[in-house]
């Protein structure tokens, strides 16, 4: 990355004898889709505060495209907040809502304002709505409205607090891809908090995972998925089985483990630093087990009973008993001659196997 356009450095932040943020330190790029992905109470929120500057920092730097924002208050950073609620005006017009942080704006004159105004209308698709009050519009159409009047003070920065809680699934689905296409039509830099992972993975060119106050890991959503760097970051984004597993030496590329709640070795990709004897965590995507009921050829096989399955049309949940072990596996549907959907069912005796690069090895 070039010199980050927002460079969080040791940052802290202490209510009392409670730490909720612990010696942050991030960077993030100029034009970035940046989110901070944690459950509640992580600390994401109360940074995010910082970075508008409604929370000083209890140590650390803030840094804005190369400026100390160190007792910069909020009102003139180059900083916008979209809030979880929207705060929209309830006896405001669309227009008026979207034009409100305009008012003062130096050297703005009325037509430049209304001009702005409907710039933001046209980006976020809702200048035919312009006369309308909140209500009557939909909770998809009042959260872009919020998306106007925070991009229409040309803010360098946007912080977005969990911006499509409000919305149902679908409309959430859709409104994340806008939020990406308005995102690249602007430029603006976004940070994005959020506790749901699916949404930091679709809307986010990086996450860092928060926990306890603590930035657990940053990378691309793909880095995060299958290079988790700790058993928390793994068992945070997506589901995923973990065995208690102990090294036992190095096979070719790839090391060998003793999983005692398979009943049996495991051969999986290899990690700095690993030696014989050490204890370790093995994680496996449930997605990346094959089911079936034929033994297969790869070198991490076992056999066990379904216990449980839940369907879900394109694919189906399976829950295996194994061993010692209780495994989930995803698995495709595919239709039977006998007009079927599942590849197996409920008590049906099933191997399952993954390849030894499926197979994520935790030392922390």
């Amino acid at each position: 990355m070039e010199e980050p356009f927002l460079r969080i450095e040791g940052v802290s932040k202490s209510f009392g004898a409670f730490q909720a943020v612990k010696d942050v330190n991030l960077a993030v790029g100029k034009g970035e889709i940046f989110a901070l992905l944690g459950g509640s109470g992580c600390g994401k929120t109360t940074l995010l505060r910082m970075l508008a500057g409604f929370e000083e920092p209890t140590a650390g730097k803030i840094f804005l495209d190369g400026r100390d924002m160190a007792g910069v208050p909020p009102w003139e950073r180059p900083i916008h907040m979209m809030f979880q609620s929207y705060a929209i005006f309830p006896h405001m017009t669309v227009e008026a809502n979207v034009g409100y942080g305009l008012k003062h704006e130096a050297g703005l004159t009325k037509a430049g304002r209304a001009a702005r105004v409907a710039e933001m209308l046209d980006l976020v698709q809702l200048k035919p709505f312009a006369k309308r009050r909140p209500h009557q519009i939909s909770g998809g159409q009042r959260q872009r409205v919020a998306l106007a009047r925070a991009l229409a003070r040309q803010p360098k920065l946007l912080l977005l607090d969990e911006p499509l809680a409000a919305l149902d699934k679908k409309l959430r689905e859709h409104t994340q891809f806008e939020l990406m296409s308005i995102q690249e039509r602007t430029g603006v830099t976004f940070i994005v908090v959020t506790h749901d992972q699916e949404e930091a993975m679709t809307l986010a060119d990086r996450i860092a995972v928060m926990d306890r106050g603590e930035v657990k890991q940053v990378g691309s959503p793909t880095e995060i998925y299958e290079f988790p760097n700790s058993k928390f970051v793994a068992g945070f984004i997506g589901s995923v089985n973990s065995f208690d597993a102990t090294v036992v030496d190095r096979e070719g590329p790839n090391l060998r483990l003793s999983v005692p709640g398979l009943g049996g070795a495991v051969i999986a990709r290899d990690v700095p630093g690993a030696v014989a004897g050490q204890k370790v965590s093995l994680a496996v995507r449930p997605e990346k087990i094959q089911l079936g009921k034929e033994r297969p050829t790869s070198p991490n096989s076992f056999q066990g009973h379904v216990k449980d399955l839940a369907y879900f049309g394109k694919d189906s949940l399976y829950r295996v008993a194994l061993g010692d072990a209780l495994v989930q596996a995803h698995a495709v549907n595919a239709r039977r001659g006998d007009g079927g959907a599942r590849i197996v069912d409920w008590d049906d005796e099933v191997w399952l196997s993954f390849e030894p690069s499926s197979a994520i090895v935790l030392v922390s």
